[in-house]
């Protein structure tokens, strides 16, 4: 274990090579965008990655700041994303995960056992995108009436509609 770790002074480096250590070649997609380590993991090992960061005793990730899912349309057989945003408070340091599902078979493991927040943040994620959150305790739309049959966040819907003849393109910068 690397000293820098024992004294809590975390760094983008010593995750990774943590996580290496431990998954390998499994997590991929290593990024720093604005000094934010971030990277990919298979859907069904969300669970996994997350538990080992939140009870390793120097990774101490026990703060989920953020889930959300994006819709990436032209990315066949990982049409969806599902991104976790968790936090180290004790060394103040941040991870982004990502796991990515295709639209047709979109279950990804429940986080709310491990982090109650994940809750709603999965229940918004799936009324919005149509995430199945499997092993959720109350997997229903959260903010959408119940009748919708269809994720209004899905990138599946034309933004405007082209044949209007009522807006001037030029209020708008256009």
């Amino acid at each position: 274990m690397p000293a820098a770790a024992v004294f809590g002074l975390m760094t983008n480096e010593i995750l990774k090579s943590r996580l290496t250590e431990k998954f390998g070649a499994q997590l991929t997609d290593w990024d720093e965008p604005y000094g934010m380590l971030t990277f990919t993991a298979p859907a069904d090992m969300n669970l996994k990655v997350m538990q080992y960061l939140y009870d390793d005793e120097t990774m101490r990730f026990r703060f989920l700041t953020d889930l959300t899912a994006v819709h990436y349309p032209d990315r066949k057989g990982e049409e969806l994303c599902v991104v976790y945003h968790l936090h180290n408070l004790i060394d103040n340091i941040r991870l982004r995960m990502k796991v990515y599902v295709p639209v047709e078979k979109p279950d990804v493991y429940t986080a709310s056992a491990l982090f109650s927040a994940a809750n709603w943040m999965e229940r918004e994620s799936y009324d919005f995108f149509g995430v199945n959150f499997v092993g959720h305790p109350n997997l229903v739309r959260i903010l959408n009436v119940d009748e919708m049959d269809y994720f209004p966040m899905r990138k599946e819907y034309q933004m405007e509609d082209p044949t209007r003849k009522d807006k001037d393109d030029e209020m708008f910068g256009r």
